[in-house]
């Protein structure tokens, strides 16, 4: 079967557009501080705007193979599904696809302050896998209880992420900034999202992908994806449950040979996690999440559904929503005002149906040690030790081992517009 190709995010274009691009925010910015202080006057309340990014590089030495549009990052599928697909082992990398760029305004309304954020970074994916390029992240309003745009899904926990330097992140771990509208009747200490968020979702043929009957089966979203979850926190961090519900559908365009492939399938997910503050200088991070069809949620996993076979001769074969199980634990310890690290590691194991590519992603290992530091206001300069492991459905491995080294350079700016 095959069903809309997920995208993580909306990517900008090539080098030329950057520019025209880059202009073009220069312009909105000026546009906005302007038409800023002319609001102020109106206003009791004061209006704000953030200007805020970094410059990274990334530089590193990898030891093994990994797709070279993802040379300088570790994502686990995209290690090799057989023996020296990326060869030559070895390689010295260099980049700066994680520098970021975000403007963040502020208004107050009758309903409350309004926050407006767009944030991009640098790191090209999709039909820009493997450039420097713009990559939307973040671009969304929320007023009140109410958000609009594109965001962290109320699936993951947006604060799990460790302090570590590798772009992609743990292979275990939900993690989706997707277009949604949400609705938080609680926050605080006692926090409660619900979104309806936009579907998506990518199949697995297997070993009926050169099947001519295949050619016309076509994804189909006929509902939006319904997220939500509840967060307590308090002094000593926060635990968080959360839920997925989706219904993912398929229909075959053409049944005038005899078969009628149509069907559909329920995903679902529960995902269980936690940030605990131990003693002033450590933070325990962990999460468990298993479900059936939400891979297009999680950080590191190809696909959502699989093919099974039926018996029957109207419809030999069916689709299935394909259990997931992630993981991953972590410590982050500041050790003073100057020196901290993070050691931790995550698992994705995929329940693939019999009739799998024999190279489809199985499972995944993840793990990382990273040593930091901050010099000085703004800046940080790290090490980190790299290794991952990919199994395929045929039982073939593959691991790779990296060494990066970043520096990070940091910038934030408030502007502030009041009455005169």
């Amino acid at each position: 079967m095959r069903m809309t190709a997920r995208m993580r995010s909306f990517s900008c274009g090539t080098f030329p557009f950057l520019s025209r691009a880059i202009g073009r925010i220069s312009v909105l910015l000026l546009t906005l501080i302007i038409s800023g202080q002319a609001i102020a006057q109106e206003e009791e309340n004061p209006r704000s705007l953030e200007v805020y990014g970094f410059a990274q590089l990334d530089m590193g030495y990898d030891f093994g193979q990994i797709n070279p549009n993802w040379f300088d990052a570790l994502r686990i599928t995209r290690l090799s599904s057989y023996k020296d697909q990326y060869a030559p082992d070895g390689k010295v990398f260099f980049g700066v696809r994680q520098t970021r760029f975000g403007v963040k305004g502020y208004s107050p309304t009758p309903m409350g302050e309004l926050k407006v954020c767009f944030e991009f970074d640098m790191f090209g994916v999709g039909v820009d896998e493997g450039q420097t390029t713009m990559r939307l992240r973040q671009a969304y309003g929320e007023v009140g209880k109410f958000l609009a745009g594109q965001t962290e899904s109320p699936f993951q926990d947006r604060d799990l992420w460790p302090n570590t330097i590798e772009y992609w992140g743990p292979t275990g771990m939900v993690f989706f900034r997707n277009v949604q509208v949400r609705y938080a009747p609680l926050k605080g200490k006692n926090e409660i999202y619900i979104a309806l968020e936009r579907p998506g979702a990518s199949a697995d043929q297997g070993t009926f992908a050169d099947r001519t009957e295949m050619d016309s089966v076509r994804g189909k979203n006929p509902l939006p994806d319904i997220s939500a979850h509840y967060r307590r926190s308090g002094t000593w961090g926060h635990v968080q449950l959360a839920g997925m519900f989706r219904k993912l559908k398929w229909d075959d365009i053409h049944t005038t040979g005899g078969y009628d492939l149509s069907g559909s399938a329920t995903g679902w997910g529960a995902h269980l996690s936690a940030v605990i503050n131990v003693g002033k200088k450590t933070d325990f991070r962990a999460s468990i999440i298993h479900g059936e069809g939400v891979e297009n949620y999680m950080q590191d996993a190809p696909v959502d559904v699989g093919v099974v076979t039926t018996g029957t001769s109207g419809k030999p074969v069916d689709g299935k929503a394909l259990p997931i199980t992630g993981t991953m634990a972590w410590i982050d310890h500041t050790f003073n005002d100057k020196w901290w690290a993070s050691i931790g590691f995550s698992t994705a194991d995929i329940d693939n149906t019999e009739h799998a590519s024999p190279t489809a992603y199985k499972s995944g290992k993840y793990g990382l040690l990273t040593i930091g530091s901050t010099p000085f206001k703004n800046a940080m300069a790290a090490i980190e030790f790299q290794w991952g492991e990919r199994e395929s459905f045929n039982g073939f491995t593959s691991d790779e081992t990296k060494i990066q080294i970043s520096i990070k350079y940091s910038f934030s700016q408030l502007f502030t517009f009041k009455d005169k």
